[in-house]
């Protein structure tokens, strides 16, 4: 089930609108939680971003700058990455090639293949 895409109220995630990522990986590495799901990214640079294990289901990141994340431990489903740069990014592998295309091409949800 997705959500519509919205700013959330949390400390790490001002952290990531602020573009702040070294600030949100430290504070993620002191056991901080948060809540990232159907968070609105669009356009910003998260590049560097420590994505281990986030939940970031249903998450819009349109234009957003993701080059070289490691999202293959992240919960993507739902998600979005029309038109970001995604460059040197690790997806999970439940996530089709095709799939990856079709978001990043028109916009459409990610839908993991649970069959992996």
């Amino acid at each position: 089930m997705s959500h519509k895409p919205h700013l959330l109220d949390n400390k790490l995630y001002k952290l990531l609108r602020e573009e702040d990522i070294g600030a949100f990986n430290q504070a993620r590495s002191c056991d901080e939680t948060t809540d990232l799901r159907s968070g609105d990214f669009r356009g910003l640079d998260l590049r560097e971003m420590n994505a281990h294990k986030l939940d970031m289901s249903s998450a819009y990141f349109r234009g957003a700058d993701l080059r070289g994340i490691d999202f293959s431990q992240t919960n993507l489903e739902g998600a979005s990455i029309a038109q970001a740069n995604i460059s040197g990014c690790l997806f999970p592998k439940e996530i089709s090639a095709d799939e990856l295309v079709m978001s990043l091409n028109h916009g459409t949800r990610l839908r993991y293949d649970r069959s992996c």
